[in-house]
């Protein structure tokens, strides 16, 4: 009996602090699109208040920096502070311009959690499937560990790397133009031009 017991305490030990560690990241994804589900579902509220509310939940749950930092790649180099600066903000008008839409159109989908996995001590991977009527669409939530706190830094959407594609977009263009350059297709993109 007593051998039970230290056992049990043994494995609980081992094995507690590593699931509470373990389920931070899925926790703040799930808190988060939940936040996100709710406001799209509030019928009390306009399309403007919901985007204003979802681009809240989205500055607290994505790393625009890291995001924007991985997107370039190397290229991040070649801007200076202001220029880095705009260009986090522009990349982050044109996401919100490519995907609010799509997450306006929301009518219940439902979505499924289904595991965790720790990448490295700070990174982990959220995976999750988005139910549609007539399609699962698997949605992985890349995350990394900063001041306490986990956030997105990349999202693989049917198994492709946001951050990836955007790269290989951007990387072209730098290829061939300079950062300010980069910047003024951006601006006139997000029609701040």
């Amino acid at each position: 009996m007593k051998k039970g017991r230290i056992g049990l305490a043994l494995i609980v030990f081992l094995v507690f602090p590593f699931s509470i560690h373990a389920g931070v990241p899925l926790e703040t994804t799930q808190a988060n699109v939940n936040k996100v589900l709710k406001v799209l579902g509030d019928a009390s509220l306009q399309e403007e208040a919901k985007k204003e509310k979802i681009r809240s939940i989205s500055n607290e749950m994505f790393d625009w920096n890291a995001l924007s930092r991985l997107t370039l790649g190397r290229n991040w180099k070649k801007l200076n502070d202001a220029q880095r600066k705009e260009f986090m903000e522009l990349y982050r008008e044109i996401l919100e311009g490519a995907y609010m839409g799509k997450l306006l159109d929301y009518t219940n989908e439902k979505v499924v959690f289904h595991k965790e996995t720790m990448l490295s001590k700070n990174k982990a991977e959220v995976q999750t499937k988005i139910i549609a009527k007539n399609a699962e669409i698997p949605l992985h939530y890349r995350m990394i560990q900063r001041g306490g706190s986990w956030k997105v830094y990349d999202l693989i959407i049917e198994g492709v790397s946001l951050v990836k594609n955007y790269r290989s977009q951007f990387n072209e263009i730098l290829r061939k133009k300079s950062p300010e350059e980069l910047l003024k297709l951006l601006r006139k993109k997000g029609g701040k031009a």
